[in-house]
C-alpha cells in the first residue's frame, strides 16, 4: 500500500513537472514576442527621431523622445519582470530523499473532501484546497494529497478584440490592460462583461465571485464585488402597522392638541417596536415612511394628519396633511410620506388634531380601517443612500402656475443632493434612484378650483431638457383648506435636476402655505444603483374597467424596456396585470388614479403572491369617498412599503362599492412607481 502511495507522488509530481516545463516555454516564447517589440519600437523610435529633425522643432523634438523613451523602459522593466516572475514561480527543486519502505510514512488521517493533505509540512497537516482567484482557471483538481492548480486566464488571447482593433492589448494577472486608455474610457464600460477598471492598477480586472453567493453590492464598471455574509446586518427592512383612534375618556373629549393614533404591530422587527402609540428606533439608519388614512368627518375647517418625529430634546413634524370640511358626510382619504435620519431611541408617531375646539373625538371622526395604513422602509448607512427634507420659504398668493422656493431642513450629504441658486430645484450630483415625496398645503377661492382642481407636475431636467416625469391630479376646494402630494420613485443621471409645478385654473386665488409644520414639505431618498433600482407605468388604455366594477386587476404599460429586477410580466394569464420581482429585497410603491365615478366608495388595493397556485395577500388598501359635488375629476392615491421575495408578483386591483367607474385617465395623473432596495 506504501509503494503504491510512493509510486502516485511520483507520478503525479513527474505530470507537474512536465506542466512547469511547458509554462516556461510558453513564457520565454512571450519573452521572445515581447523583445520584438522592443525592436520595432526602436525602429520607429528612429524613424521618428530622423522625421522631427527635419522639421526643426525642438520642443516637439523633445515630448516625443520623451514619450518613446519611457516607452521603451516600461517595456523593459515588463521583461525584466516576467524574468523575474519566471525564476521566483516556476523554479523547481527537486530534493531526491530515500524512503525507507520498511518504516511508516507519514499521514495526515482523514482530511475533510475540500481539503488535502500537505506532505511539505512535517508533520503532514490538511489543509484548505485553494480557490481560483477572478481571472483564473482551474488546471487540475484538488485531490487528497495535491492542491489545486489554477493559472491566469489570458484575455488577449482569448479575445483578441477586447480593447478595439487600434489599442494594444497586455495580459495582467487576473485581468488585462488596454495600453492608451484613459480612466474615464474605461468606467464607461470598456472592460466588457464581468471585469471592471481597478482605479489603483489602472487595468480590467475580473469580478470577484462570492464564496457564500451573497452579494452586497454588485460588480460594476469601475467597482468590484462586495460581498456579505449572512450573520452581517441588513441592508433594508420594511415594518407595517395597524392604526386606530385611542379610546376616549369622556364623550366630550376634544381632538384640539392633538392626538397619537394607536399603532398595532403586525409583524416583528429588529430595528424598531412600538411601544406607547409611537414606534422607538433601536438602530441608526435612513428612513421612508408611507401612511394612508381615510376619515368621515364633521370637524370645522379642517383636520391635520402628521407624522412626527421626537427625540430627548425635541420634535418636529416631517410631513402633514389638511383633510378639508366636507360639504357632505361621506368619506375622505389622504396619503403622506417622508424620508428622515433616524438615531436610537427616537420615536415616530402619527398625531391628528384639529386647528379649534370644534370637533369631537367620539361624535365627529369615523376612521376607515385600512389594511396597514402604515408602513416603514429603514435603509441601513451601509448602502451609501442620502436622505434630505427641505420646506417652502414662502407663502404667496398666486392665481395660475406656482414653483416653490425651498429651503433645506436636514441633508445627511449635502454633497451629494442640494439645491439650485434659485431655491426651487434639486440637484443630484451623482446617478442613482430617487425616492421623492411633495406636500403643499393650500386656501382655494373660486368655483373654478373645485370644478378643474388642481395638478402637480414632477420634472426632470437633464442636460438643459425638462422633461415631465409625473402627474397628480388632487379636486379642488371653495373657501377650503386642503393639500396636494405626489410620489415617486425614478432613476437619475449624474447633473439631473428635478423641478416642480403646481397648475391652477384660471379665476382660481390660491394661497399656499410655507410653514414649517411639515404640511408644504419635499422630502428625497437618493439611493446607489448598485443596490436598487425603480419603474414607472402607466395604466393601459385597452380593457380599461367601467361599470360596476368589483376587484378588477388593473393592466399597465411601460414606456422603457423591463428592468432585471422589476419586470412587467407580458405573457400568459397574468401578462400587464403583475409585476415581477426577480430578487428579494424592500418595495416601496406608490400609485396614483384620476377618475370619474358614482361609487360610494372606491377602494384600491395593492396585493402581492408567490405563484398562480397561491392566493393573493393583500398588502396595502386606500379608499376614496363620493365625488366630490362640482368636480370634474376625483383621485385616490396609495402608498406602502413592504418585502419581497425573488418571484414574488405585485398587481394592483380597482373596487366599486354601489356605484359606476364611468372614466380613468390613462394619459394623465394615473401612474404607478415601484422602488426596489436590495435586502
Amino acid at each position: 500500500m506504501q509503494q503504491k502511495t510512493i509510486t502516485d507522488l511520483q507520478q503525479k509530481l513527474s505530470e507537474q513537472q512536465n506542466l512547469l516545463i511547458n509554462q516556461q516555454r510558453e513564457i520565454i516564447e512571450q519573452q521572445r514576442r515581447m523583445y520584438e517589440q522592443m525592436d520595432m519600437v526602436k525602429v520607429q523610435y528612429s524613424m521618428l527621431f530622423d522625421t522631427v529633425k527635419q522639421m526643426s522643432f525642438q520642443s516637439l523634438q523633445e515630448d516625443i523622445q520623451q514619450y518613446f523613451e519611457a516607452h521603451l523602459q516600461g517595456l523593459q522593466n515588463q521583461v525584466r519582470n516576467n524574468l523575474q516572475k519566471t525564476y521566483s514561480v516556476h523554479k523547481v527543486e527537486v530534493d531526491a530523499k530515500v524512503l525507507d519502505v520498511e518504516e511508516p510514512l507519514p499521514e495526515c488521517g482523514i482530511c475533510e473532501s475540500d481539503e488535502f493533505c500537505n506532505f511539505q509540512k512535517t508533520p503532514p497537516q490538511c489543509e484548505k484546497c485553494t480557490l481560483c482567484p477572478a481571472g483564473f482557471f482551474q488546471l487540475s483538481d484538488c485531490s487528497e494529497n495535491i492542491d489545486r492548480i489554477c493559472q491566469d486566464r489570458d484575455e488577449c488571447m482569448d479575445s483578441p478584440s477586447i480593447c478595439g482593433e487600434r489599442i494594444k492589448c497586455l495580459n495582467t494577472p487576473g485581468g488585462f490592460r488596454c495600453l492608451g486608455i484613459a480612466e474615464k474610457e474605461a468606467a464607461l464600460g470598456i472592460c466588457g462583461d464581468q471585469y471592471f477598471y481597478n482605479k489603483e492598477l489602472q487595468e480590467c480586472q475580473a469580478c470577484s465571485e462570492c464564496e457564500e453567493g451573497v452579494v452586497a453590492f454588485s460588480c460594476t464598471a469601475d467597482s468590484d464585488t462586495v460581498c456579505t455574509t449572512t450573520s452581517e446586518s441588513k441592508l433594508s427592512e420594511s415594518w407595517s402597522s395597524s392604526l386606530s383612534l385611542p379610546t376616549s375618556k369622556n364623550p366630550n373629549s376634544q381632538i384640539y392638541p392633538g392626538l397619537n393614533l394607536k399603532i398595532k404591530e403586525k409583524m416583528n422587527c429588529e430595528i424598531l417596536s412600538p411601544e406607547d402609540n409611537q414606534v422607538v428606533f433601536k438602530q441608526h439608519g435612513l428612513l421612508w415612511a408611507d401612511l394612508n388614512f381615510a376619515v368621515k368627518h364633521n370637524c370645522r375647517n379642517f383636520l391635520q394628519l402628521s407624522i412626527k418625529l421626537n427625540n430627548s430634546e425635541e420634535g418636529y413634524e416631517l410631513s402633514g396633511s389638511r383633510i378639508e370640511q366636507p360639504e357632505g358626510k361621506y368619506f375622505q382619504s389622504t396619503s403622506i410620506s417622508c424620508a428622515a435620519e433616524v438615531e436610537p431611541s427616537q420615536t415616530l408617531s402619527v398625531v391628528l388634531k384639529s386647528p379649534n375646539q370644534f370637533c369631537n373625538q367620539s361624535k365627529d371622526l369615523h376612521v376607515y380601517d385600512l389594511n396597514t395604513p402604515l408602513s416603514l422602509l429603514w435603509l441601513s448607512h451601509d448602502t451609501g443612500a442620502v436622505a434630505m427634507t427641505a420646506q417652502m420659504s414662502t407663502a404667496m398668493h398666486y392665481q395660475t402656475n406656482y414653483r416653490p422656493t425651498f429651503k433645506i431642513i436636514s441633508v445627511s450629504d449635502p454633497y451629494m443632493v442640494g439645491l439650485s441658486h434659485d431655491g426651487r430645484s434639486i440637484k443630484l450630483t451623482e446617478s442613482g434612484v430617487v425616492k421623492f415625496v411633495f406636500q403643499q398645503a393650500l386656501y382655494s377661492m373660486g368655483p373654478t378650483c373645485v370644478r378643474e382642481g388642481f395638478t402637480l407636475i414632477f420634472y426632470i431636467n437633464r442636460n438643459g431638457t425638462n422633461s415631465e416625469l409625473l402627474q397628480i391630479f388632487k379636486s379642488g376646494v371653495n373657501y377650503r383648506d386642503t393639500s396636494i402630494s405626489g410620489s415617486g420613485a425614478a432613476k437619475v443621471n449624474a447633473g439631473d435636476i428635478i423641478n416642480f409645478e403646481v397648475l391652477s385654473p384660471a379665476q382660481c386665488n390660491v394661497r399656499y402655505f410655507g410653514e414649517n409644520s411639515g404640511i408644504s414639505m419635499l422630502s428625497l431618498l437618493w439611493i446607489p444603483t448598485a443596490i436598487s433600482t425603480a419603474i414607472t407605468a402607466s395604466v393601459s388604455n385597452i380593457g380599461l374597467p367601467t361599470g360596476a366594477v368589483r376587484n378588477k386587476i388593473l393592466t399597465f404599460t411601460m414606456d422603457l424596456p423591463n428592468d432585471k429586477i422589476i419586470q412587467l410580466i407580458s405573457t400568459g394569464q397574468f401578462a400587464h396585470k403583475y409585476f415581477k420581482f426577480t430578487e428579494s429585497g424592500g418595495v416601496s410603491v406608490s400609485f396614483n388614479l384620476k377618475l370619474i365615478h358614482s361609487c360610494n366608495v372606491v377602494k384600491v388595493t395593492i396585493s402581492t403572491r408567490i405563484s398562480d397556485q397561491v392566493q393573493p395577500t393583500v398588502v396595502a388598501q386606500q379608499i376614496g369617498g363620493q365625488m366630490p359635488e362640482g368636480s370634474q375629476w376625483t383621485s385616490v392615491a396609495l402608498r406602502s412599503s413592504f418585502h419581497v421575495q425573488n418571484g414574488s408578483m405585485l398587481s394592483v386591483s380597482l373596487d366599486c362599492v354601489r356605484g359606476r367607474i364611468n372614466q380613468i385617465a390613462h394619459d394623465k395623473g394615473t401612474n404607478l412607481s415601484i422602488l426596489w432596495v436590495s435586502s
